[in-house]
């Protein structure tokens, strides 16, 4: 999910990779896991986890 307007799209190791398109489209960099018990954000900027 997209940290900054909460749009929510699959991550890269999904074929369509939907978080990569918008990232690149929006300009929102950071996104963090929906998937039960997982507490993580990626930057892609930075190419890290936060």
């Amino acid at each position: 999910m997209c940290r900054t307007c909460g749009k929510v799209g699959c991550c890269d190791s999904s074929p369509m990779r939907h978080a990569r398109a918008h990232v690149l489209a929006s300009g929102h960099p950071i996104v963090r896991s929906l998937e039960p018990g997982e507490d993580w954000s990626w930057c892609y900027v930075d190419e890290a986890y936060l």
